[in-house]
């Protein structure tokens, strides 16, 4: 009976626990409740981050569109510097054109004068020598030996010349007579060399009326020194020189 009695009175008593009322919420309205929140918890973070990059200045679409034109500009510009380019390569092309016209006219130019130059020389030497030679004399003039780029390479040039008004055809050949200094010592070297027919060696055959230009070269040792020379003529198949003319070089 005291149990009973003790049992009452700690449900009912003083310090019997105490008793909430609720009313009954469905489970559906709780849920609902709950994407509201939800939702309005995105939507104030939303408005956050939307008015963070408006602050800034990154707002996506107006990045996108300011993208979108530089790219525009970019590409603008890039075919226009294709184009200068072009131009740029047709001008240079044009300009080495012109160029090489102009050195080929300045170089032909140079060249008529020269022999603007040679004609007019040559024109006073034959009217003073036909007035003061011996018919049908033979002469050696403007002798000119000329180094070349390679050691031991020489250019010679030289005019032959016959006076009188009526002479005869000359024909015949040349030799020379090279006087040499190679290794502190003299050396005579003979070109065509001793034992070639020169008579039959085109390269030192001549047949002329009135005058004839000869231009040649030849090789000697690149460690001699070429102190002089003699120019022989010889007429014909004749084995004595016609002329021999002697040059000094210094």
């Amino acid at each position: 009976m005291r149990r009973l009695f003790s049992s009452f009175v700690r449900r009912f008593g003083i310090d019997a626990p105490r008793l909430a009322v609720r009313p009954h919420v469905p489970w559906y309205w709780r849920w609902i409740g709950m994407g509201l929140v939800i939702a309005g918890v995105a939507g104030v973070a939303w408005v956050t981050y939307d008015f963070g990059l408006m602050y800034g200045g990154f707002r996506k679409s107006e990045a996108a569109h300011l993208r979108a034109g530089l790219d525009e500009t970019v590409k603008r510009q890039q075919a226009e510097l294709a184009e200068l380019h072009a131009k740029t390569a047709a001008a240079e092309r044009q300009l080495q054109i012109e160029r090489a016209t102009y050195g080929d006219l300045a170089r032909q130019v140079k060249v008529l004068a020269q022999e603007n130059a040679t004609l007019k020389e040559d024109l006073a030497f034959f009217q003073s020598l036909t007035s003061t030679s011996k018919e049908g004399a033979i002469s050696v003039n403007r002798f000119r030996l000329l180094p070349e780029a390679v050691p031991g390479e020489y250019r010679y040039q030289l005019l032959l010349v016959q006076t009188g008004e009526r002479a005869k055809e000359f024909k015949g050949h040349l030799q020379f007579v090279l006087n040499l200094q190679q290794d502190g010592r003299k050396v005579v070297l003979m070109l065509p060399p001793e034992g070639e027919q020169a008579a039959n060696n085109k390269a030192y055959q001549v047949s002329f009326k009135l005058y004839q230009r000869v231009e040649g070269s030849f090789r000697i040792s690149p460690d001699a020194l070429v102190k002089g020379l003699q120019v022989r003529v010889f007429e014909g198949s004749s084995n004595a020189p016609k002329l021999t003319h002697n040059v000094t070089i210094s």
